[in-house]
């Protein structure tokens, strides 16, 4: 676990350690983004203090104000409900910072209310652990280029990023933040088709997954639509267009499609 001296500065602080942050955190560290040391996480929690210091390497502290006082540019990365709390105790040593808020719901108006610090919004998810975030960055009324620039290179560290309106964050956070989770279920239902089919568990699941990180490395690099890519594979009355029909007669793609606007939804309920 990093220990950290009265007089340090760091480049990075986190108010939080939680599944979001602590992604980013694993995917900074991973990326070789700064030295492991030169994040500074605030977490009240002793056994996700001891994790996030042990296994990540970065300096941990109880202290949230420790972390608002030395860090550079500050992550808020709590649950929305205690956001304009955290940022109403910690007003004074946040004054004049960038502060970039994970959280879904909560408006930049309302923590600019709280503080004047340069606020930033950013809806990431949990694939940045592994590097391979999708992020979007929404900027306040008091953000600088300088601190579009700075939020980019933290994000773009960790996976993909744009920038975007905020009215448009309770979007992404559909998109990008739930959407690992949607994923992840159609995953195990790609694995559960194909053990129903006859398949070991351990193999099918196996071949669900390489085959989403697959189709999503060619839509990455290729220069052709999605729909362009599924026509690809089709065969006319063969065995991709006998389950495509079946998912149309299910209506799966209208499920994913009304899951991101629910969830959107849900975001827009949440706002502060």
């Amino acid at each position: 676990m990093s220990l950290q001296s009265n007089d340090r500065r760091y480049q990075l602080g986190f108010i939080g350690g939680g599944k979001l942050a602590g992604s980013v955190m694993r995917g900074l560290v991973r990326a070789e983004f700064c030295p492991p040391g030169d994040i500074l996480a605030g977490e009240p929690n002793e056994s996700a203090r001891r994790a996030l210091g042990d296994e990540v390497g970065i300096s941990v502290t109880a202290d949230n104000a420790e972390v608002a006082a030395k860090a550079e540019v500050i992550l808020i990365g709590v649950k929305p409900g205690v956001v304009l709390q955290v940022i109403e105790q910690l007003a004074a040593a946040i004054d004049g910072k960038l502060v970039i808020s994970l959280a879904a719901g909560i408006r930049v108006a309302s923590m600019e209310g709280k503080s004047k610090a340069r606020f930033m919004r950013a809806m990431t998810n949990t694939p940045a652990a592994v590097c391979e975030a999708a992020t979007a960055v929404a900027r306040g009324a008091r953000t600088t280029e300088m601190d579009l620039a700075r939020a980019r290179e933290i994000f773009s560290a960790v996976g993909f990023v744009a920038e975007v309106e905020e009215e448009q964050i309770d979007a992404v956070t559909a998109l990008a933040g739930s959407g690992p989770a949607f994923v992840y279920s159609v995953i195990e239902a790609l694995a559960a088709g194909g053990t129903g089919c006859g398949l070991p568990p351990a193999i099918s699941l196996g071949l669900a997954t390489q085959t989403v990180r697959g189709a999503a490395q060619l839509a990455l690099e290729s220069k052709l639509s999605p729909e362009e890519l599924r026509r690809m594979v089709i065969t006319p009355g063969g065995t991709t267009a006998a389950g495509l029909a079946e998912m149309e007669k299910r209506e799966t793609a209208a499920g994913l499609a009304a899951a991101v606007e629910a969830a959107a939804a849900r975001g827009r309920e949440m706002g502060l």
